[in-house]
């Protein structure tokens, strides 16, 4: 079988979150952070990339002090395969490698004195169980915390996960499947914040990242097409989304479209303008003020329902 490429673009995706995280989360008052990589074991090519991350110019500097956790079920040789890259790290870092299963987090964070510090949680449960509600929780001693997960299908079927994210404190949440061929399951990626900004990055993450053909994303909440990895996704689905949004709120400003497009869409906020713009263009909606620039405060509505023909396809995006 070839290698799955579902893993290759997450493996990209994550270690480009680490990266993203990294440079805001040292410079914060107290210099110090904790970034968590909790995954059943076996393959560690994904941590060992991550941690490359902190061998070049992301390094700690003088001053900072960056503790890693690898909580692994399965930890095989991996103490020692980081072990003997640990000399090209900076002293400013530490990596402790736990062995043990979601149910450790809480005990591995505490150990690791990542209450009141930045923290970045990534959580691989491609195979196996989920991540229970008590592991979920414990991410939010950091100050601020975030959450990446990535849930394969026994994962998925066991969590609701913006259930169990906003119930630990998690006040936005983005997610998007990755559909590979048809021999390889898909799966979940999910990050959890509490900042705007944060999950807009996490957005340009998404589409910025370099896929191989083979992947494509879907929108979890209303499976449909999937969609290409681009730089600049189809704004067709998204248009159809936010005409299903304005079909049920009536009428609806610019910026909440464009929230709405980031918190529960695979969309970019500001891809919301652009589906706005064609909206608007073939007549399916008015904007007031009717002149002038589409600013947030600009207030967009239906000019009538649209109406389904009988027998088409259900609202993608």
């Amino acid at each position: 079988m070839d290698p799955d490429p579902i893993t290759d673009v997450l493996r990209d995706l994550l270690v480009s979150g680490v990266a993203e995280w990294a440079p805001g989360a040292m410079s914060a008052p107290g210099r110090r952070a904790t970034l968590v990589y909790a995954y059943p074991g076996g393959d560690s090519a994904t941590v060992e990339a991550a941690l490359r991350v902190f061998s070049g110019p992301g390094q700690p500097r003088r001053g900072q002090r960056l503790t890693v956790v690898v909580l692994a079920a399965q930890p095989g040789d991996l103490g020692g395969r980081l072990g003997a890259g640990q000399a090209e790290l900076p002293a400013e870092m530490n990596v402790y490698v736990v062995p043990g299963g979601f149910d450790r987090l809480p005990v591995a964070l505490k150990a690791a004195g990542a209450a009141g510090a930045p923290l970045l949680a990534v959580l691989d449960a491609s195979r196996g169980p989920a991540p229970d509600r008590a592991a979920v929780a414990a991410v939010t001693a950091g100050r601020p915390a975030e959450v990446l997960m990535v849930l394969g299908g026994p994962a998925r079927t066991e969590m609701d996960h913006r259930e169990v994210l906003s119930d630990a404190g998690f006040s936005l949440v983005g997610d998007v499947e990755l559909i590979g061929t048809p021999d390889i399951p898909p799966r979940l990626l999910v990050f959890g914040t509490s900042s705007g900004k944060r999950l807009e990055a996490f957005k340009d993450g998404l589409w910025a990242v370099g896929g191989d053909s083979r992947v494509r994303y879907r929108d979890p909440h209303v499976p449909g097409e999937p969609l290409p990895l681009t730089p600049s996704p189809d704004p067709q689905p998204l248009g159809r989304r936010l005409l299903a949004r304005l079909g049920t709120v009536g009428r609806s400003s610019v910026s909440e479209l464009r929230q709405f497009t980031a918190g529960q869409t695979v969309y970019r906020a500001g891809d919301a303008n652009r589906a706005l713009l064609d909206l608007l263009g073939s007549g399916l909606v008015r904007r007031d003020p009717v002149d002038g620039r589409l600013g947030g405060d600009v207030v967009i509505e239906l000019v009538s329902p649209p109406v389904t023909p009988p027998g088409s396809a259900a609202l993608v995006g």
